[in-house]
């Protein structure tokens, strides 16, 4: 069975401590020679179960470093923080997309204009840089993150020199949101089509373009035509068909979209719901093609005909990668919004404003199959960055846990506070 039912998915971000040669959650083959190579050093990967995204890319990394040679560990950035903060962060998070998306839609612009708010967030950090610090073994080469708050924390880490190895984040949107950037982080890896914020400094932020951290199994040939995974999703095999999906919590106007994509009479949806089970109980009892959680997303992706998604996230990545159409409907507020219109102006996806648009939409986006895969020849792969990031001299512990606190670090930080305060009350006049 390549699925199960509602219920728990097993999360990649509980990878914890990795060793050369050996790659824990394996699911895919692996380089054949890759026990017998050389170790050469340890690179950590820090992420968020914050749905699944960010853990899944991290994951995707740390197995292509590992075939590489490196000993990877992983890190959830939330098991730093004290347990009633970590388990309010992430239900916070969850229920505002769920109850009030227009709050979150407000907060993501709010941040998106004003460096007086990220300067906040990262000051409201500050007492957990310590705890994050003490968690980097100390034979670390290199550091990198998948989560734009880890970069809050690490970048005020490096900048002073409390930690010497390099920090570099791959970010998993196609908008670079300010909460990504920090100065002290070395550089930011981002996919073509990615939209950098506008910034004081004329260089702007050290973002070098790579691939996307997909699997290959989603652009390669595994030899499962569109008939035989139908077959082994249960899936009628004449009709046109439309996945619906909403990332691991299932989140937005799921239950909509799937009425309103049955009712354009073009596709027959099929839905994923993720670890969302009261989503999945709701829909099954109107609606034949429904799963929870989905192991073997490269395979239903090659029984569909298009996509419908609301996040512009990794699955949109997946989905271009596999070659697959995708429309983007009732995006999420804040960064699926911000990542829809990038998409939509790249001509990567189709967006329907409205359902009045929906099927034109549906039928419209054949012959844009190639565009994301043939864009993206030129970059370069993430982790043979990384692999010369880690290579570079050092040879001091990656974290310096006996270099005081002192109050010039406060007094940083409250001129980092003034000077973007400074630059808020110019931008307002």
């Amino acid at each position: 069975m390549p699925f199960f039912l509602p219920g728990r998915a097993p999360s990649e971000g509980e990878v914890g401590p990795g060793r050369c040669g050996h790659d824990p959650g394996l699911s895919r083959p692996t380089t054949g020679n890759r026990t017998r190579m050389e170790c050469r050093g340890r690179i950590l990967v820090i992420s968020a179960d914050v749905g699944a995204g960010h853990d899944t890319a991290a994951g995707e990394l740390a197995h292509r470093l590992r075939d590489r040679g490196f000993t990877v560990d992983r890190l959830n950035l939330l098991d730093v923080l004290p347990r009633p903060v970590r388990w309010a962060f992430r239900e916070a998070y969850r229920d505002m997309l769920r109850w009030i998306p227009r709050g979150y839609d407000l907060l993501f612009a709010l941040t998106a204009r004003s460096r007086l708010s990220v300067s906040l967030i990262r000051g409201l950090l500050r007492p957990v840089r310590r705890r994050l610090g003490r968690a980097i073994p100390p034979d670390t080469l290199a550091v990198v993150t998948t989560y734009p708050f880890a970069n809050q924390l690490l970048g005020p880490l490096r900048r002073p020199g409390r930690l010497t190895v390099p920090v570099v984040s791959y970010v998993t949107d196609f908008a670079l949101h300010p909460t990504w950037l920090s100065p002290g982080v070395d550089r930011y890896y981002a996919v073509r089509h990615a939209e950098v914020p506008r910034v004081d400094d004329a260089a702007g932020p050290p973002v070098t373009t790579v691939r996307p951290l997909v699997s290959p199994a989603f652009s390669g040939s595994s030899g499962i035509d569109r008939r035989q995974a139908r077959r082994r999703f249960g899936l009628p095999e004449r009709d046109r068909l439309a996945l619906i999906v909403a990332g691991a919590w299932g989140a937005g106007d799921v239950e909509t979209t799937v009425a309103e994509v049955g009712a354009t009479g073009w596709a027959r949806p099929v839905v994923v719901c993720g670890r969302n089970t009261l989503l999945y109980d709701r829909l099954r009892q109107d609606w034949d093609h429904v799963f929870g959680w989905v192991d073997d997303m490269p395979t239903l992706m090659r029984a569909v005909d298009v996509v419908v998604e609301n996040a512009g996230g990794l699955t949109c990545q997946e989905a271009l990668s596999a070659g697959v159409p995708v429309v983007t409907y009732r995006p999420l507020p804040g960064h699926g919004r911000a990542n829809a219109t990038i998409l939509a102006r790249a001509g990567l996806t189709r967006r329907a404003p409205s359902v009045e648009q929906l099927r034109p939409a549906l039928t419209e986006p054949t012959g844009r199959r190639d565009r994301f895969v043939s864009a993206s020849a030129d970059p370069v792969d993430v982790e043979g960055l990384v692999a010369d990031v880690a290579a570079a001299p050092g040879g001091a512990d990656a974290y310096d846990p006996l270099r005081r606190w002192s109050a010039r670090d406060a007094l940083g930080d409250a001129v980092t506070l003034v000077a973007a305060l400074l630059q808020s009350s110019r931008g307002r006049r």
